[in-house]
């Protein structure tokens, strides 16, 4: 892969994350301007976004069990409710490819991504270690006890179009921003 692929695929995704983010309807955002140039098929795109997720639950959940040493599992939980609350249309993309998963290949893809989240949720909380069926079941309750904190966010539907960079942008909410943004221009 070359640098430029390299670089237009993470400017893609960033795109792919914020569509996700703004909609949060749970659907994989493949008409995206560029998705299709620059990832193979949606479980690529599910790769990618799985990815952002998890870099971002990782940073979030060192930061959760720096602050509350003394409950690993309260602070993983509290890490893991940040993330979702940080990218809430991503990780709608992510269950809807579990419950609903567009073939085989994303089920057990996806199964897997499952199992070791959640076995690395057990680590994070001083559960279990490895990735053994009782660190599978740790990390899953580490997961039910987050979700149980978490307000799964309502869809929003703002049009999203492309300007003319093909940049996903989003379109303003009010009209006081929708003049803001044509004085701005």
């Amino acid at each position: 892969m070359s640098w430029n692929t390299f670089h237009n695929r993470g400017e893609i995704l960033r795109d792919v994350v914020q569509v996700a983010n703004d909609r949060r309807d749970g659907a994989l955002p493949m008409s995206v301007p560029g998705v299709a140039e620059n990832f193979t098929d949606e479980l690529d795109l599910v790769g990618a976004l799985l990815l952002k997720w998890h870099a971002r639950l990782s940073g979030n959940i060192e930061r959760a069990t720096a602050r509350e040493p003394m409950d690993l599992a309260s602070a993983v939980a509290s890490g893991w409710r940040t993330t979702a609350e940080q990218m809430p249309g991503v990780r709608l993309v992510i269950d809807r490819c579990i419950e609903q998963p567009a073939g085989p290949e994303m089920e057990r893809a996806m199964r897997r991504a499952r199992q070791r989240e959640w076995a690395r949720l057990a680590a994070a909380a001083g559960l279990a270690n490895g990735e053994s069926d009782a660190a599978v079941a740790a990390g899953r309750r580490v997961e039910e006890r987050a979700r149980a904190g978490y307000a799964e966010p309502a869809p929003v539907n703002r049009p999203v179009v492309a300007d003319a960079a093909d940049r996903v942008v989003e379109q303003p909410a009010s009209l006081a921003n929708r003049i803001k943004a044509l004085l701005a221009a």
